[in-house]
């Protein structure tokens, strides 16, 4: 497994690779990986000829610097898990190697980056769009594979691409879970004991919202769900939305979508944990 941390010996060896016929399989990632991240580099792996992953904490998509600065950081174990995996290249660039200027674009995603996690992560999305259109461009992949946890930045990144005609395909995969159905994630590893061992109540409640949820109206769902989870003094939601799949925008009525999702944000300590669940269409 190659370890490349430049974008221009990446890029050489991606076009010695294109030359060839080959095609690209590209998984990025912040680091900290866990079986969620191994998921979707096995799909890269099934469909693709090389797979390349990215380690990069982008610290443009980070609203909070106290946030930035906790965010696990596991390169060796990374590089020692990826290779186990069957990863052809790693691309592993330093903040400078990404952003040797500052990049000042501001995309216009109409509603699809203002809700949710937008509403309370100003300019979160913005960072992310910024960092994938570049790492996108730099590996030259012709499939990158993102996982489902992260619901609406999908959601806002196939937009980006759609933008830009960028010659990429965007591959979705599903939530990979803990034995108790805590979604993966790699901020878990800074829960406390204690508070790991309440974690999985974001997803039941979310699994007994869905379980009957045509009883009730989407507002009195979502308050349902919130009220669940605050139960637990551990916890604090901070939003609880259902919304139609594609356009984000909150489902008043059940019938006003075909493809509704609820998703969800909430604080665990000092943790900030999100999840979702499709009610239908999905």
């Amino acid at each position: 497994m190659k370890l490349l941390q430049t974008v221009a010996e990446t890029q050489s060896y991606i076009q010695l690779l294109k030359q060839n016929g080959y095609k690209v399989g590209f998984v990025p990632t912040m680091g900290a990986l866990h079986q969620g991240h191994m998921s979707l580099l096995k799909e890269a792996r099934r469909e693709n000829d090389i797979v390349i992953c990215s380690i990069f904490v982008n610290p443009i998509q980070f609203n909070n610097p106290d946030d930035l600065l906790k965010y696990p950081r596991t390169l060796e174990a990374d590089l020692v898990l990826l290779s186990v995996a069957g990863c052809d290249a790693v691309f592993a660039p330093s903040a400078w190697e990404m952003y040797p200027e500052p990049d000042t674009t501001i995309y216009d995603f109409g509603m699809l980056d203002k809700v949710m996690e937008g509403r309370f992560r100003p300019g979160h999305f913005n960072g992310v769009a910024i960092a994938v259109r570049r790492l996108l461009e730099i590996t030259m992949a012709d499939v990158a594979y993102f996982g489902e946890k992260d619901f609406q930045q999908l959601a806002v990144i196939r937009k980006m691409v759609e933008m830009f005609s960028l010659p990429v395909r965007i591959v979705s995969c599903p939530i990979v879970r803990e034995s108790d159905g805590l979604a993966m994630s790699s901020r878990n590893h800074r829960l406390l004991p204690e508070e790991r061992a309440v974690a999985s109540l974001l997803h039941f409640a979310l699994q007994k919202g869905a379980s009957h949820y045509t009883s009730f109206t989407p507002a009195k769902l979502q308050h349902m769900i919130a009220a669940d989870i605050n139960q637990n003094p551990l916890f604090s939601v901070e939003y609880v939305e259902i919304v139609d799949m594609d356009t984000l925008v909150p489902v008043p009525d059940w019938a006003e979508s075909k493809h509704i999702i609820i998703c969800l944000a909430a604080f665990l300590g000092q943790v900030r944990l999100i999840d979702n669940i499709v009610l239908q269409g999905g």
